[in-house]
């Protein structure tokens, strides 16, 4: 399931804009969403579902669809939270497992997501990874609570540590996959990619990592 929200100038990125200016901003939103759709497409198996913000009738969401053959679908819920614990109550009532990932990480690479998959073929609960800022990237789970989306900080370095101490209260097995950095702010800009830094017009330090198996 990949969470993505319309990219829309002056809504979407909006930390950005004094870098890039609302469209610019917008663009990036775009070229990301293609991005991690192309990485969790290739992933073996996976059935792979795009839930839309504001809703599914997205123009330019439903030219991913088209594009990467995949289903769309609407968030539903006042937070983040809840948003995400209607997603996954969905998906697993038909199936075994689901993995959840959002669109903010450009390092984001199918082994990231294969490596989830493995953990969870392997009996674990719940699969993590953990973003630098102190949120998460990816979330995967073989069974839900309510417990693990409620009142949680989102947007804030308390994110994953709040996260995990709920994953400990619960009793559920957990790991982590490689953490990576995600793209909120001006200064996370260095961490493009350089074909995406060129798309933008822009010229900065390339930091960005390979995809890695290690445990974060």
């Amino acid at each position: 399931m990949v969470f993505a929200r319309a990219p829309l100038p002056g809504k979407t990125k909006t930390r950005l804009i004094p870098a890039l200016g609302a469209d610019g901003a917008a663009r990036l939103h775009a070229e990301l969403v293609h991005r991690t759709l192309a990485s969790v497409t290739a992933v073996k198996g996976a059935n792979v579902e795009l839930w839309c913000a504001p809703s599914a009738d997205d123009p330019f969401l439903q030219s991913c669809a088209a594009k990467h053959g995949i289903s769309l679908h609407t968030q539903h819920g006042d937070d983040l939270g809840a948003r995400m614990a209607h997603a996954f109550d969905t998906a697993l009532r038909t199936a075994p497992w689901a993995i959840l990932v959002g669109t903010d990480i450009p390092e984001l690479g199918t082994c990231d997501v294969q490596r989830a998959v493995e953990y969870l073929r392997g009996g674990m609960d719940a699969v993590i990874g953990p973003a630098f800022d102190g949120g998460y990237y990816l979330l995967s789970l073989r069974k839900t609570s309510p417990e693990l989306f409620r009142q949680v900080p989102w947007g804030t370095e308390q994110v994953w540590p709040d996260t995990r101490d709920r994953l400990v209260s619960l009793g559920w097995s957990w790991a982590t996959i490689a953490r990576h950095r995600d793209v909120d702010r001006p200064e996370d800009l260095a961490y493009l990619p350089e074909a995406l830094q060129s798309a933008l017009g822009l010229s900065v330090k390339n930091a960005s990592a390979p995809c890695n198996r290690s445990k974060a």
